[in-house]
C-alpha cells in the first residue's frame, strides 16, 4: 500500500486548483473517493481549506505532476523520502524529584571537600545550584549549614562519573594555565627590575 501524502484534503484542494490532473490521479493520490475531489473543485466540499502544496513539502516535484498531467491513466507517485531527525541540544535537563533536590546542598558539600579545584561555577553547574550557595556552603554561610552531610552526587545520580571527570580536567587544565601566566609575569617583573 503506497504512502497517502500529509493534510490530504488540503494537497487536494492545492492540486484540483493549480494542476490539470485529472479528479481520478488526485483521488488516487490523496487516497480519497473521486466524488470528493469533484466536490473540491464544485466548491461544495473543503471550504475554506488553504491548499498545501506538495512540492514545497518535497512529496512531489513538478516534474511528475507534468508527466501525468500530459498522461491521464499514470499515476501521480509520492516521493518517499527517509528523514533523519537529530538531536540538536547536547543536553536536556532532566527533571530532579523533590527528594533529590534536598540532597543537592549535600553534594555541593561533598565536591567542596573532596574536589577543591573545582570553582564554585563548575559545582554549581554540576549539582544544579546556584553559585552563590555553592559560595555560601564554602564559607559556612549557608542557612542550613550544620544539618549538611557530605554525600557524593554520582552516587545519587545527580550527574554521571563522566561528567565529574570532565569537570575536574578542565579545572586541572585552568590551574595549570594560571601557574603558567604566573610565571610568565615573575619573569617580566624579575627582567624589568
Amino acid at each position: 500500500m503506497s504512502k497517502a501524502p500529509l493534510m490530504p484534503m488540503a494537497t487536494a484542494v492545492w492540486l484540483v486548483e493549480n494542476t490539470s490532473l485529472t479528479f481520478k490521479q488526485i483521488a488516487t493520490f490523496c487516497k480519497m473517493h473521486e466524488v470528493e475531489i469533484q466536490g473540491i473543485a464544485d466548491g461544495e466540499v473543503g471550504k475554506g481549506i488553504v491548499g498545501y502544496n506538495p512540492i514545497i513539502s518535497g512529496q512531489l516535484t513538478n516534474e511528475e505532476i507534468d508527466l501525468s498531467s500530459k498522461d491521464e491513466n499514470r499515476p501521480l507517485n509520492i516521493l518517499d523520502k527517509e528523514i533523519e531527525i537529530k538531536n540538536t541540544e547536547n543536553k536536556i535537563k532532566k527533571y530532579v524529584p523533590l527528594s533529590k533536590r534536598q540532597d543537592k546542598p549535600d553534594s555541593a558539600l561533598w565536591l567542596i571537600k573532596n574536589h577543591s579545584i573545582l570553582k564554585d561555577s563548575q559545582i554549581a553547574k554540576l549539582v544544579g545550584v546556584t553559585k552563590n550557595s555553592v559560595s555560601s556552603i564554602r564559607n559556612k554561610s549557608y542557612w542550613n549549614y550544620n544539618n549538611l552531610n557530605a554525600k557524593d552526587p554520582v552516587a545519587m545520580g545527580l550527574f554521571s562519573q563522566k561528567e565529574l571527570l570532565n569537570a575536574l580536567e578542565k579545572a586541572k587544565r585552568r590551574i595549570e594555565k594560571e601557574k603558567k601566566n604566573k610565571e610568565k609575569i615573575d619573569l617580566s617583573n624579575k627582567s624589568s627590575n
